[in-house]
């Protein structure tokens, strides 16, 4: 396996607009960067955008493998911006056509509003999806989601589609009553790489470099009140990632304190920089002093896991089928996994994937290293028992 160059079109802000940001309005919006990164010499391509809310910012991925029999398989579009139509292109010179364009899920709206702008750049390529696609609050046909004419839903049996000499892949669909779960692993067979999309995680100590070409939501992050100073540095820069990190992951964590309306005004009125790129000076929360202890606890080494909002909301409604999806997965002999989020590629194996779910057994027949702490995921278990309340979610089932 090999990590080498990073490729990227250039500083020409042309190159990085994406007109549709209006069908899912999330930063950067309507001007996204591309780093293109070769992760496995010849073979596979990881290409990293960003996107977020107030400046809580991950890289969301997509992969491009080269295959055997000549062209491309990408797995998970992200936007088509020019730069990174270009970067695909310059693969496609080199190895030949999009063959196969590959949307691993059925509920990541983040994943699925790329596909038909992406399809179109690439029209010779035919298009898999994951099946069960739904939409809100009205489930409308593929081609009014902007999918085109030549999409096909990946069969249950991964025999039956044409790059099955290369890929296994396995389908979790979990029926959520308003809508599915979907998640489609995939094994490239001959890299040893397993491609996921949201089901395990893992988290680097430092910022991606996609995140770094523009530094500023780090830096954002990495003050301790209002009216401290933006200094960019690389404590800072890795101290804002962390901290983004969290945010992202439990929404709320433990060490995160909301500040109360007067105060946020009026440490606003004492911020040094009031421009909208500032927020006006808004910056409504402190952290407490054992934050570093939640990430390291959250980062636990690199160690892949599930997401806390999974843990808690989507796979309880069904413990039994996700272990055997699990199952299943860890039965492929990879060696590294590609997420399309977070960090990419890590490494790690079968047993230690199987690991991520031990959290569904009550004798757990993997063991679970490094849970996550109990205060952080504290408001994500409450939002579960409101909705559950509410009639909006299910009790989660026993587990296993």
């Amino acid at each position: 396996m090999m990590k080498t160059r990073v490729e990227s079109q250039g500083e020409n802000p042309r190159d990085w607009l994406w007109p549709f940001w209006l069908a899912l309005p999330l930063y950067p919006y309507g001007r996204r960067r591309t780093l293109c990164r070769e992760v496995v010499k010849d073979t596979i391509w990881t290409f990293d955008q960003l996107h977020g809310i107030l400046y809580t910012i991950v890289p969301i991925r997509m992969t491009v493998i080269k295959l055997d029999a000549g062209g491309l398989l990408v797995y998970a579009p992200v936007a088509a911006t020019p730069e990174c139509v270009r970067l695909v292109r310059d693969l496609v010179a080199q190895h030949g056509e999009v063959k196969y364009i590959i949307l691993p899920t059925s509920s990541g709206l983040e994943h699925k509003v790329f596909v038909g702008p992406f399809a179109r750049c690439f029209p010779q390529a035919q298009v898999f999806i994951a099946p069960h696609q739904w939409s809100f609050p009205w489930n409308m046909p593929l081609s009014w989601l902007g999918f085109p004419q030549r999409t096909q839903v990946l069969p249950e049996d991964s025999n039956q589609v044409p790059f099955a000499n290369e890929f296994d892949y396995a389908i979790l669909d979990i029926n959520l009553g308003r809508g599915s779960f979907v998640e489609v692993a995939m094994f490239h067979k001959r890299s040893q790489t397993l491609l996921i999309t949201d089901a395990v995680l893992s988290i680097p100590e430092d910022p991606p470099a996609i995140s770094q070409l523009d530094p500023y939501p780090l830096l954002f992050h990495a003050r301790e009140h209002a009216h401290q100073v933006i200094t960019d540095n690389a404590t800072n820069r890795r101290q804002g990632w962390q901290r983004i990190c969290l945010f992202a992951i439990y929404f709320r964590p433990g060490a995160l304190q909301i500040t109360g309306l007067g105060e946020m005004l009026r440490d606003a009125m004492q911020a040094p920089d009031h421009s909208p790129k500032a927020y006006f000076g808004l910056f409504p929360f402190h952290w407490q002093d054992n934050w570093q202890q939640s990430f390291t606890a959250l980062q636990g080494n690199g160690r892949p896991f599930v997401a806390p909002i999974l843990q808690t909301l989507i796979f309880p409604q069904a413990p039994t089928q996700v272990l055997n999806w699990a199952n299943q997965v860890a039965k492929w002999n990879f060696q590294q996994i590609i997420a399309c989020h977070f960090d990419a590629p890590f490494a790690a194996s079968p047993d230690e994937f199987r690991q991520a779910f031990a959290f569904l057994e009550k004798t757990p027949s993997h063991f679970s290293n490094q849970p996550l702490l109990e205060a952080d995921i504290q408001f994500i278990k409450e939002l579960e028992s409101n909705l559950v309340r509410r009639g909006i979610a299910t009790p989660a089932k026993d587990q296993v």
